[in-house]
């Protein structure tokens, strides 16, 4: 029997794929012919010809709607929700046999109040902001595929990008007052003291990437007004409907942290261009590029991780407690370790102070210039010399001593976890956690493993545009799109580049990843490699000694780079010849672009 199936989901993203496939699948397990058509973000709508339609038996669509419904006009056509065919696709099939119907037009319009063209009078004014740790390419894809759903869905939405580079796109007041909700897709905390009194709908920048129409669906429904301009108190305090989690805060000291470390690495490497010890002649250029790194640079790396961590717990009372706790970390050897947990003590104790200590209302101006500052400091200090200090700078000295003395199965095995957990979200929480901790190392001059996880990190970028130029006939043309501008980004570390493959075949894709990420932080770890900068990708190499062993680093990226396009190339199934293609699309490839 000849069946056309056709897919969509609210999101247009992974559900609409992995619906098709499944449903493909079913249909060729019960001896039908199928013929897909899928209607998604990640690539344009191949649709199915007319000859496929005239010979067709049975049509079968998984979505809210049937698309052009006047192609079917007397087909036998059997429709439901996608989410129902993903669980049983053979009893979705049988049913849809069983209960098909020869198709009218008329009925689907009949039906159509719930799905139909968004009404200009019911248009929402929507002012978002996208954020991310890196600022590089979650920021600016997230951004996006909110502004094309927002446009789908018939509002006026306006997305400020907070990246690496600073605001762009920035939100006026005037926008701020028109506007009817607040989408906040942030991985870090942002200053929205700007959006007192507007209900408010936070989320992730993956969550805005992945799911962007119901993302603002949802923010339309659910929004709350967290403050507003006459609850504020003294010290900018305000209320707020949602607490912030763990991961949050960490992530927002690690991102400004960052730029610190940038730097301060990169000097570092310069100074080694005159020598690698160069820098110890006093009065040399070499000792001046050592001093602004390793000298001031990265004394500052731990004190702004932990003023910054206070600040996203309890906002600007906690930036100069956490910033002391953090020195105190530095002096006392408790190095990053004692910075997070300096960081979340002030955050914490600055935020009790606030709360909890009532003032007369003579005197509670004084609270945040003077009564927060004071306590906060002191108990973050004393804890941090009394009870965290020196056990915490032990067991850094340890780790420090395990990693710069481990043997050659020790590195290789920490080389194949930290590269495995670059590879498997894509930027998500697994891989932001093996980052951070290659960063942090970094203050305690151990570079082993950071230049593993950024080699490891350009993987999967690289080995998906790799398998669109091995095997160009197994990809559609919006797919070999897709593999140039990952390939660029793969080289910049910009591990994002791979998602639109990831979220199409994940099943594929993210464990030939792994094992490609997990190889090359191998190769890294087992040659030695060492990389003073936690960025930049291939473009590092142009500076001299930022990378102690460049061939061999080339050597190990290539390796896994090969194991990931090869092996996915191999993996993949056809497209390009069963289904008819489309013209280009230019979305996939331009968001990527810009996130680069």
């Amino acid at each position: 029997m000849n069946v056309i199936l056709i897919t969509a989901c609210p999101s247009g993203m992974a559900t609409t794929f992995l619906a098709a496939r499944r449903l493909e699948q079913a249909a060729r397990r019960r001896g039908w012919q199928p013929q897909v058509e899928m209607h998604g973000e990640l690539e344009p709508v191949a649709p199915v010809s007319a000859q496929a339609i005239a010979e067709a038996d049975l049509v079968v669509v998984a979505a809210e709607r049937v698309p052009e419904p006047s192609r079917f006009v007397g087909k036998r056509l059997y429709r439901a929700p996608v989410q129902q065919a993903l669980p049983d696709p053979e009893a979705f099939l049988e049913r849809a046999a069983r209960e098909a119907t020869a198709f009218d037009p008329a009925d689907e319009l009949a039906n159509a109040p719930a799905v139909a063209e968004p009404d200009p009078s019911r248009a929402r004014r929507i002012v978002a902001v996208t954020a991310c740790p890196t600022g590089v390419a979650h920021t600016f894809m997230a951004a996006e595929a909110l502004e094309q759903a927002g446009r789908a869905l018939g509002h006026r939405i306006h997305v400020e990008t907070q990246g690496s580079v600073g605001a762009q796109n920035p939100i006026g007041e005037a926008d701020i007052e028109a506007a009817d909700i607040v989408l906040l897709a942030c991985d870090i905390e942002v200053d929205d003291a700007r959006f007192a009194g507007k209900p408010i709908y936070r989320t992730s920048t993956g969550s805005a990437l992945k799911q962007p129409q119901q993302t603002i669906q949802q923010a339309l429904a659910e929004a709350q007004i967290e403050s507003a301009g006459s609850e504020k108190r003294a010290g900018g305090e305000r209320k707020s409907a949602k607490e912030r989690g763990f991961y949050k805060h960490l992530l927002t000291g690690v991102s400004f942290m960052l730029p610190m470390v940038v730097a301060g690495g990169l000097c570092i490497a310069l100074s080694f261009v005159f020598g690698i010890k160069a820098y110890e002649q006093e009065g040399t250029l070499a000792a001046a590029l050592m001093q602004i790194g390793g000298g001031t640079a990265f004394a500052l790396m731990v004190p702004v991780l932990a003023g910054y961590i206070a600040y996203s717990i309890a906002d600007r009372p906690g930036i100069a407690p956490g910033m002391i706790g953090g020195m105190l970390a530095s002096t006392l050897g408790a190095g990053f370790i004692g910075g997070i947990l300096a960081g979340f003590l002030a955050g914490y104790s600055a935020k009790a102070v606030t709360r909890y200590v009532k003032l007369p209302a003579s005197v509670e101006s004084l609270k945040p210039i003077l009564i927060i500052p004071l306590l906060a400091s002191l108990f973050t200090g004393l804890v941090m010399i009394y009870v965290v200090g020196t056990p915490v700078a032990a067991l850094l000295s340890t780790l420090t001593t395990f990693l710069n003395n481990m043997g050659s199965t020790n590195a290789v095995l920490l080389g194949v976890l930290l590269g495995a957990m670059m590879c498997f979200d894509l930027g998500g929480p697994v891989n932001k956690a093996a980052y951070t901790f290659g960063v942090g190392l970094l203050s305690t001059e151990t570079y082993m493993p950071m230049a593993a996880i950024m080699a490891a990190g350009m993987v999967p970028p690289i080995g998906m545009g790799l398998a669109t130029f091995l095997r160009r006939s197994r990809f559609a043309q919006a797919e070999r799109e897709a593999g140039k501008a990952s390939f660029v980004l793969g080289l910049c570390f910009i591990s994002e580049g791979a998602i639109p493959f990831a979220a199409k075949d994940p099943l594929r894709v993210i464990p030939i990843s792994m094992l490609g990420g997990a190889v090359t932080g191998a190769l890294s770890m087992w040659f030695g490699v060492k990389l003073m900068a936690p960025h930049g990708g291939l473009f590092v190499l142009l500076i001299p000694n930022a990378v102690n062993l460049a061939l061999l680093y080339l050597l190990a990226i290539a390796a896994g780079s090969v194991i990931t396009g090869v092996g996915y190339a191999l993996l993949k199934r056809g497209e390009a010849e069963t289904v008819p293609v489309a013209p280009a699309s230019p979305d996939v490839a331009g968001v990527s672009r810009q996130a680069s």
